[in-house]
């Protein structure tokens, strides 16, 4: 599955040069990790989130998002987000500053 690869760039220019983010081709797309923790990603036109369980249920009320679920078992923690929800930067710039929060409180790997 070929992935949106504006919508990457735009998630690259909002990380920038952040030595702690490493890029990772999974899930048919590209993900964007924290000290090797997923932060966000881009699976077709859609952006992928971890918000982690805790948010999960204010994520999922939030526009164009829903569960992330690609194997018929739901991720608790995870979102995918339409691509047409974060097609303003203010928009797309929430959801990966809340995805690189996340993965900031995990330990690294």
């Amino acid at each position: 599955m070929a992935y949106d690869e504006g919508l990457a760039e735009r998630i690259r220019e909002r990380l920038g040069v952040d030595p702690g983010v490493t890029e990772k081709h999974m899930f048919g797309g590209i993900a964007f990790l924290y000290r090797g923790n997923m932060a966000v990603g881009v699976t077709g036109d859609d952006l992928m989130v971890r918000v982690g369980p805790d948010a999960t249920d204010a994520a999922l009320a939030r526009p164009g998002a829903r569960i992330f679920d690609m194997t018929g078992r739901p991720m608790r923690g995870w979102v995918v987000v339409e691509g047409t929800a974060v097609a303003e930067d203010d928009a797309l710039g929430a959801w990966i500053d809340e995805g690189h929060a996340f993965a900031a409180t995990l330990p690294p790997k």
